[in-house]
């Protein structure tokens, strides 16, 4: 934070920090665009329910605490803490950017195909549909333990490209890619409908793929 004074003859005055001029919104757990039981029988409603009301809402409040933690070290210039607090910030901040993506890419009129620009560069960059499917599908299926598929956009190259991240990690902040589809294979994401079989609820997913929302980010990622 920095600090605002004005001078007078008196000589300089603290007036207040800059930080406190500007107030913190919460972050919220953003409303689903479709029923619960909308991505069945792909993906069942009770992993709906709880992926979206217990873990994803998890994460922001944790958010939440680790953010107002963090900005009374700043105001303190506590920077050991600061930096303690990193790794609550990567995972909780990962969690709640990446379940805010995966849930508009996912839609119970999705499946198929991509159309347009989006499928022209999917072709481009890795020959084929089924190549750039069959590609994702294992790259997926790989993570070891929890983590994430993705889809994402090097700018600096101008190239599709597949990526996996552990844990939360988010895509940008930890690869520079733009994320543009995300897998979640967290097994909160599968295991009560498909148990410890990653393969088959891969092979789900692609059924519910909003590949509308895909091809929007792609578009904007371009710009």
């Amino acid at each position: 934070y920095f600090l605002l004074f004005f001078s007078s003859r008196s000589g300089a005055k603290f007036i207040a920090p800059l930080g406190c001029l500007v107030s913190r919104q919460k972050h919220t757990l953003p409303d689903l665009a479709y029923d619960y039981g909308a991505l069945e029988p792909h993906i069942n409603a009770e992993i709906m329910q709880l992926h979206h009301s217990k873990h994803h809402a998890t994460y922001v409040n944790n958010l939440n605490v680790t953010e107002d933690k963090y900005k009374e070290a700043l105001a303190k210039g506590d920077v050991t803490t600061q930096v303690s607090l990193q790794p609550a910030l990567k995972f909780n901040g990962g969690g709640h950017i990446n379940h805010t993506i995966f849930w508009t890419n996912l839609s119970p009129n999705g499946g198929g195909e991509p159309k347009g620009e989006l499928m022209e560069a999917i072709k481009r960059d890795f020959g084929s549909f089924a190549n750039f499917k069959e590609k994702l599908t294992a790259v997926s299926v790989g993570v070891q333990g929890s983590g994430w598929g993705w889809l994402g956009y090097n700018k600096e190259q101008g190239r599709l490209q597949i990526a996996a991240c552990a844990n939360q990690d988010p895509l940008q902040g930890t690869t520079g890619l733009i994320p543009l589809l995300g897998i979640d294979v967290w097994e909160h994401a599968y295991y009560l409908q498909y148990k410890n079989v990653r393969p088959d609820y891969l092979k789900a997913i692609w059924n519910v793929i909003n590949w509308e929302n895909v091809s929007s980010r792609y578009a904007t990622s371009k710009k």
